[in-house]
């Protein structure tokens, strides 16, 4: 049974953070040293230095020959129900909005924050063999899922571009072919109704020309290179036993270490910016709670039936999946501009709430064993 000592544990782990976070909310707020400008400059720092080297550290250093991969196929299928569920309403739906509201809700239903509050937890609950068991789920969400979320924010901002550009060359050249359109009211109306008639046909790109356009962008993007050569290390040192020389260890920890405070501090950035701390509204909360505390959760139980976990590794699999929101959702969705403030405070409230949630998850478990 966990013991306040354990719960005690928790919290040692997640005050930090809150630490982090209100420094840089009370950096704007209250002592206004930094810029808007200068906010996005220490997000972009985050996402493209300090949380690539803090993955690669992770994938570095796992063991992938004794990884459990019946546990990590319980995940994917948790995760591939809920993108089905997700495409499917998406594409039935008549929000012109439904895509990207997809991409948040995945984000919402199955990124957690599991090395910051999932190791700590897991020890207390089950003992060594669980945070083994956490920190795998967290290296294969690094290496797969959050390079899947990069991916289709990438496809859905390179997506956006190409529709942008060819509007702008079009209306130009409309434009140009009617250059006595200030004569008159009407010239200007009769012009704006022939750009509208003319943008309404305009083809959307080619599969393969996004496609590519996509993976150029994703072929300089260093969150990518982190996940890749991390494993490729971690294979090639656990099959033939090489040991990470000091001098390429200690460059990569000294800003990997970073990673978690600066994302954090990144957020409290970001929320002093906003006119409210919680600037999604009280419905959207509510949404983004259930997504993570509750489908999540109920994705990976069918997931670890359907595979054949049981005992620890099966409550263990569920609890993992209703931690707190990733940080690291956080910083992508504020780096590609898309609902970020549902993100943070998917962030912030659910590490005040997860704590009874997880206890309670906890308690049911045990009662069913």
């Amino acid at each position: 049974m966990i013991s306040w000592e354990d719960v005690y544990k928790v919290i040692e782990a997640m005050v930090p953070l809150y630490f982090a976070l209100i420094l840089g909310y009370g950096s704007v707020k209250w002592w206004r040293i930094f810029t808007p400008e200068q906010c996005d400059a220490i997000n972009r720092l985050v996402a493209y230095f300090t949380f690539p080297l803090f993955t690669f550290e992770f994938a570095a250093h796992i063991d992938p020959f004794q990884m459990n991969y019946r546990l990590i196929g319980a995940d994917a299928i948790s995760k591939v129900i809920i993108v089905v569920v997700l495409a499917f309403w998406a594409k039935f739906s008549s929000k012109e909005e439904s895509y990207c509201w997809s991409i948040t809700s995945f984000s919402l239903a199955t990124l957690t924050n599991s090395l910051v509050v999932g190791v700590p937890l897991a020890k207390a609950m089950y003992g060594p063999n669980a945070v083994d068991l956490v920190v795998q789920l967290s290296v294969v969400q690094a290496i797969i899922w959050l390079t899947f979320l990069l991916f289709v924010l990438e496809l859905r901002r390179t997506h956006t571009d190409f529709y942008s550009s060819s509007c702008e060359s079009v209306v130009a050249n409309n434009n140009n072919h009617n250059p006595n359109t200030n004569v008159n009211e009407q010239s200007e109306k009769d012009l704006e109704e022939n750009n509208k008639v003319v943008l309404d046909t305009i083809n959307k790109p080619s599969f393969l020309s996004l496609m590519k356009a996509v993976w150029l962008k994703l072929a300089v993007n260093p969150n990518v290179y982190a996940c890749v050569i991390g494993i490729t290390w971690a294979f090639v040192a656990n099959r033939w036993h090489f040991q990470m020389p000091t001098i390429m260890d200690e460059s990569i920890t000294i800003l990997s270490k970073a990673g978690t405070g600066t994302a954090m501090f990144s957020m409290g950035l970001f929320m002093a910016l906003q006119k409210k701390i919680i600037s999604c509204g009280t419905s959207l909360t509510i949404f983004g709670m259930v997504l993570r505390f509750i489908a999540g959760p109920a994705a990976m139980a069918i997931g670890s039936i359907a595979v054949g976990l049981h005992g620890d590794v099966l409550r263990v699999a569920i609890i993992q999946a209703a931690i707190p929101q990733s940080i690291t959702s956080f910083i992508f969705a504020k780096e590609y501009g898309l609902h970020a403030d549902v993100i943070s405070t998917a962030v912030i409230f659910g590490m005040m709430v997860s704590l009874p949630v997880l206890v309670a998850y906890y308690a049911v478990l045990e009662f069913l064993h």
